[in-house]
């Protein structure tokens, strides 16, 4: 009796027999697997074609064996920041091509919680790490970056050990003030993230975002009226910072924070104390995510490409995975201001 077809070709498929239907070698078979650069689209399509054909899968065992795992890890301290949905977004899209595939670790704010969640993705021989805005001592980092191909989003310290994908922040915050500025405004205030952290990193995103800001305040001469509020870049900081700075003597016209999801904390504690944004207060955010432009919340605030900065990011740790160490790459965003309904001229006290 003859075989019927759901008995027939139980045998795994090779890369092997992938090679030999599209008519190409092992060797361009394993390249178009590995996404490497350099791999005309007609090869890329002619043997994903064979391999969607043959129904061939990778042995993730096997690459592992081989020494590649072809999984990389992402560190975040939470998922509740949009921004970094954009930043994954952009990750996810560069890689989708490719055979790798991006684990997350949300490690908290706590560096030492960073570091084990680090540490378990190295151990996990994961081939590259991504880390954003890391809290993670540099000393860790340089260590960790010497012996896994890593990418850093966010810090401005720069190493030969790892690749890095920052925004201008100083001039983003520059745009703001200007901004507010020229509607009226001189009061203005900032909500950052604690920086300058001593023996980590010198020059994190925030301390970049607080020096733009301070030396914009200075240039329209109103670095007498500066005020810096620290605060964690999540929901409840923002509306803590938010609580304090409205319901002070002192109270800002404007409040510019290093985060949407922190100006959106703020906007919450101006609704609690009764005030209207834009009416009492302008508010400004960093980095345009999708609840910027939401109803009835529109809120002004700096695009810095979170989509490009992980796209980008991938791209260049695959290039570290595939080979180069000779030389580190540092790419940086330009910053826009988007420009919506939270902010407008002050109202007269």
């Amino acid at each position: 009796m003859a075989a019927d077809s759901s008995s027939r070709n139980t045998k795994r498929v090779t890369i092997t027999d992938v090679a030999r239907h599209a008519g190409v070698s092992t060797a361009a078979v394993s390249k178009v697997m590995r996404n490497a650069y350099g791999v005309s689209p007609a090869m890329q399509e002619r043997v994903r074609s064979s391999m969607a054909e043959l129904g061939y899968r990778p042995h993730a065992a096997a690459r592992g064996m081989r020494g590649r795992t072809y999984t990389i890890g992402v560190l975040l301290d939470n998922v509740r920041n949009p921004f970094f949905a954009d930043v994954l977004d952009g990750i996810r899209d560069e890689l989708k091509d490719s055979e790798y595939t991006v684990l997350i670790g949300a490690a908290g704010f706590g560096a030492e919680e960073q570091a084990r969640v680090t540490r378990s993705m190295v151990d996990r021989q994961m081939d590259g790490l991504i880390l954003i805005a890391p809290a993670t001592p540099r000393s860790e980092v340089l260590a960790t970056a010497a012996e896994t191909p890593t990418v850093v989003i966010g810090h401005h310290d720069s190493s030969d050990l790892h690749d890095s994908v920052i925004d201008a922040d100083d001039l983003g915050a520059a745009l703001v003030v200007d901004h507010l500025v020229q509607l009226g405004h001189q009061d203005i205030a900032l909500v950052s993230a604690a920086g300058n952290r001593a023996g980590r990193w010198q020059r994190p995103p925030e301390t970049a975002l607080t020096d733009g800001y301070l030396r914009a305040m200075e240039h329209h001469g109103l670095a007498d009226r500066a005020l810096v509020h620290r605060a964690a870049y999540s929901d409840d900081g923002g509306h803590a910072a938010g609580l304090i700075l409205l319901s002070g003597d002192r109270r800002p016209t404007a409040v510019l924070t290093g985060a949407d999801v922190a100006a959106m904390g703020v906007y919450r504690a101006a609704d609690d104390l009764g005030l209207t944004v834009p009416g009492d207060v302008s508010l400004v955010g960093y980095n345009n995510t999708a609840v910027a432009a939401l109803a009835p919340v529109r809120l002004t605030s700096v695009d810095q490409a979170g989509h490009t900065m992980g796209a980008t990011a991938a791209r260049m740790l695959i290039e570290r995975v595939e080979g180069r160490r000779d030389r580190a790459v540092r790419t940086t965003m330009t910053p826009r201001l988007i420009v919506r309904r939270s902010t407008a001229a002050p109202r007269s006290r």
